[in-house]
């Protein structure tokens, strides 16, 4: 198998990188220190397309392949790692799952402008009792004529106060099962900001990646379309199985271009650093173990 990226990769690949160099990089400390979400960063994403690198043209996207995304969010995540959790997470937790599952009409409506960065996206699963383990989610929705309506609360949402579509996982029905045992049934919702009895808590205190809107979202009678169903009521697990393997494909670009970040920052460091009247670069322990670092990397 040829590992080597072809020309249009490598063209993409300097367009992300140089965007990183020149526009995240000058602002990453300040956000990171100042626990600012860098708007003016995602404005110019938006114009450069980066926003929906891997959604289909038709849909307002680049249509690029897999490749090309994790690509931009791993040069973005070298300069920034705030920068490139906000393109991650609003591609692969929103943009994905209502391009995999979602009818025409949800996706003329959400994904077209999610995908020209005309919105930004987040997705709500994790809640103080339930990652991991979805049966302990609690957030409810019943149906009420011609709305669901969502109460409960999500946690560590990233994008979570900047967004402006929510995929929301809340629990729909209860079933037992052969043995006796009770399994919630759950179904995704497509929810907007600014919906009635939709609110913000807790801003997370975090000790990195801090210029990232991670907040708390609370649900109290919320009324959601009933076209705003995002797959079949009780597809809800699917889904989110579905996103969250995407997902972690967007985490890895992001670990792996905030380590490669940290080693060019190293080496730089040790070509400045002198001790002994040389540069700790020349030490022979110190090449070794920039080169153990590089393989691993």
């Amino acid at each position: 198998m040829d590992f080597q990226l072809d020309k249009q990769h490598e063209m993409a690949r300097d367009l992300f990188r140089e965007f990183a160099e020149k526009e995240a990089k000058p602002l990453a400390i300040t956000t990171d220190e100042e626990h600012r979400f860098p708007k003016e960063t995602v404005a110019k994403m938006q114009h450069y397309g980066f926003m929906g690198i891997p959604i289909p043209k038709q849909y307002g996207g680049q249509g690029c392949d897999p490749l090309t995304y994790v690509m931009c969010v791993e040069e973005l995540s070298k300069c920034c790692a705030t920068t490139g959790v906000i393109v991650s997470a609003h591609t692969s937790l929103c943009c994905d799952p209502i391009l995999t599952f979602g009818t025409e009409e949800q996706k003329q409506k959400y994904l077209l402008p999610l995908a020209k960065g005309e919105k930004l996206g987040a997705f709500g699963l994790t809640e103080p009792g339930a990652g991991t383990d979805a049966q302990g989610v609690q957030t409810r929705a019943h149906l009420e004529g011609d709305s669901y309506v969502l109460n409960g609360s999500k946690c560590f949402i990233t994008n979570g106060k900047e967004a402006d579509v929510y995929i929301i996982i809340a629990y729909t029905d209860v079933k037992v099962d052969a043995k006796g045992r009770k399994k919630k049934i759950f179904s995704s919702f497509i929810v907007e900001k600014g919906t009635p009895g939709f609110s913000f808590g807790t801003k997370e205190n975090k000790m990195g990646i801090c210029g990232s809107s991670t907040y708390e979202l609370i649900f109290q009678d919320c009324h959601i379309p009933k076209e705003n169903l995002l797959g079949a009521e009780g597809q809800g697990f699917k889904i989110a199985m579905h996103t969250l393997d995407g997902g972690r494909i967007g985490i890895a670009a992001q670990a792996l271009g905030i380590a490669e970040g940290a080693l060019d920052r190293t080496v730089s460091y040790v070509k400045e650093r002198k001790q002994f009247g040389r540069p700790l670069a020349l030490f022979q322990n110190t090449q070794f173990e920039l080169a153990n670092l590089r393989t691993k990397i």
